[in-house]
């Protein structure tokens, strides 16, 4: 991805012009009034009347970043992220430019002198769709697309895109549209004749005698439908969500340990899952391969159940409406036992992403959840980065999904960090209550078991309510 400075001049239309008394830090000053370009991205737009719902086939893409705080390999790495999300979402990148700003424009993202440059960049490249990394005001989006005369997306609309895309169960599908309604409905926009029904004299355009009368405008009838809809989902999801607390509901009363997986996307999460389970979910190389959390059965090595989860992967600053409408799925998260917290070490910024999931983590609830960090990738990753990486994180581990080195490792140490049975009991159970025997083999540790001419003799470790269960037939 090449890129080139198109203007390292102060531009005159500019909304905050140089201040004339600075004379320091010329490279930043150079970095402020200039604009930075790459190579590659496509979209085409497809807009559906009624509730103008906005479907993005990305095809040939300008990116523009604004960079505000933090240092130039952090805009680097954001740039570069936006540019991964966009060829996720099918796209062919142009061009991608770089502002430096105290903050970002109210009014048009990047200041008026800036956005004629962007159009002479759209315009010299073909481009269909310009993508903004943040999450833009609708106000901003009128601005951008009124100016540069194509459409404007922002990063939220992007992810939203891709989860659309990747969306294959009836859950994930219903959480994505809700999560896509709720920010189109603050985004309506009329076009041309389109924007109202209700007409009136000459201020109507010459409708005058039957053209007037009380009536919504498209806008009005478009955000009901978007309402209605939105309570649809909401009704649907939480159907949804029932059977799915039932499960953990079965798994709570039967007391199995849970273990979720957590982490950026496309960190390895579900290659992990894999190594461990043999569960055999699809493993991508692509951002939000996986929306649907996926459960699979495991045991430990002195026999007790336990489950795994695979979950969503997260990004930095994934879009509200997003997490809301996901807020069942990533409950599982929440109400596991330990939390696989898997980090990508071969990615340039990996404690970012440690830092943005633990962010998200915190908004559902799960930042109390004992966590196990692991660096994944090591056949990937730079020596130096995994160094680093175990000095600030002494407790990792470092594991390579694909080739399976050091996965062993991090099974026993997931087995020693579940919570273990503290009851120990002795009890000669009968024969006719194998269900007993079943339920120690699965939830608790056995430390002796014979079979005698009275019944199964058992030492183990259990927990309070079979502890109960077999107070009948305990010994000693």
């Amino acid at each position: 991805m090449t890129e080139h400075f198109l203007d390292d001049r102060p531009s005159v239309d500019d909304d905050r012009g140089p201040d004339p008394g600075y004379d320091g830090d010329q490279e930043d000053l150079a970095a402020r009034h200039s604009l930075r370009r790459v190579d590659g991205m496509r979209t085409e737009l497809e807009d559906i009347t009624e509730v103008e719902y906005r479907q993005l086939r990305l095809e040939r893409v300008v990116l523009v970043s604004v960079w505000t705080s933090g240092t130039q390999q952090d805009a680097d790495h954001a740039m570069s992220e936006l540019k991964l999300l966009a060829e996720t979402a099918g796209s062919e990148v142009l061009a991608g430019l770089v502002q430096r700003r105290s903050h970002v424009d109210p009014a048009t993202y990047i200041g008026r002198g800036k956005v004629e440059e962007v159009a002479e960049v759209v315009h010299a490249t073909g481009a269909d769709t310009v993508i903004c990394d943040g999450e833009l005001e609708p106000a901003q989006l009128r601005n951008l697309e009124d100016r540069v005369k194509v459409k404007v997306v922002d990063r939220t609309a992007l992810i939203l895109d891709i989860f659309a895309q990747h969306a294959k169960s009836a859950e994930g599908k219903a959480q994505v549209e809700l999560a896509q309604l709720q920010y189109l409905k603050q985004r309506l926009r009329g076009w041309g004749g389109n924007l109202s029904r209700q007409a009136g004299g000459r201020a109507a355009g010459g409708a005058g005698i039957g053209g007037r009368g009380p009536g919504e405008t498209k806008i009005e009838t478009d955000r009901r439908r978007i309402h209605t809809r939105i309570a649809q989902l909401r009704r649907k999801l939480r159907e949804m969500d029932s059977t799915r607390e039932g499960k953990r509901a079965e798994r709570r009363r039967n007391q199995v340990p849970s273990v979720a997986i957590v982490g950026y996307t496309n960190a390895g999460k579900s290659s992990l899952l894999n190594r461990l389970t043999g569960a055999g979910v699809l493993v991508e190389n692509a951002l939000f391969a996986t929306l649907d959390p996926t459960t699979r059965r495991s045991e430990t090595t002195d026999g007790r159940v336990f489950t795994l989860t695979d979950t969503v992967g997260f990004v930095r600053h994934l879009p509200h409406d997003l997490v809301e409408a996901f807020r069942s799925t990533l409950e599982e998260s929440a109400q596991a036992d330990l939390l696989l917290h898997v980090v990508d070490a071969s990615d340039p910024d990996p404690e970012g992403q440690i830092d943005a999931v633990r962010t998200v983590l915190g908004e559902i609830g799960a930042s109390e959840v004992p966590e196990l960090l692991v660096l994944n990738k090591a056949d990937a990753a730079d020596e130096t980065t995994i160094l680093t990486l175990r000095a600030n994180h002494p407790d990792a581990l470092v594991v390579s999904a694909r080739t399976g080195s050091g996965v062993e490792e991090l099974r026993t140490t997931v087995h020693g960090r579940l919570p273990t049975p503290e009851i120990r009991v002795t009890a000669l159970i009968p024969y006719e209550r194998g269900d007993l025997v079943d339920r120690l083999h699965r939830t608790a540790v056995i430390d002796q078991l014979e079979h005698t001419g009275e019944g199964t003799l058992v030492t183990a470790r259990v927990r309070a309510d079979l502890a109960d269960e077999l107070a009948a037939f305990t010994r000693g």
